[in-house]
């Protein structure tokens, strides 16, 4: 079921999440920083937030009010980012999560 089109906004702890897993300059690997993701992937993941939170799988079951996104991305190899509807209606983004496709150490 799709609704009409929400407002999404981006809280404080959705940022420090970017913040913690990507730098203000591009990483010596090939890491986008925090600019170039906010710049390229940003945009489609408030899209899809706005326009099909009711068709997103629900983070925890039975919680209509968070939901999850798990997506490919354009400069990340995937990416998790958590929605919540506030009382207000809009979508507020509070997690996100970020899989850059390299082996961990």
């Amino acid at each position: 079921m799709t609704t009409a089109r929400r407002p999404v906004r981006a809280t404080l702890s959705f940022f420090a999440d970017l913040d913690r897993q990507l730098g203000a300059e591009r990483g010596p690997r090939g890491e986008p920083s925090t600019n170039d993701f906010q710049s390229v992937e940003l945009l489609p993941i408030v899209e899809i937030f706005a326009t099909r939170f009711d068709d997103l799988p629900e983070l925890i079951p039975g919680r209509t009010d968070y939901r999850v996104l798990i997506t490919t991305g354009v400069l990340v190899q995937g990416l998790t980012a958590v929605g919540q509807l506030a009382t207000d209606g809009a979508v507020e983004l509070v997690s996100l999560e970020i899989d850059l496709g390299f082996d961990e150490y």
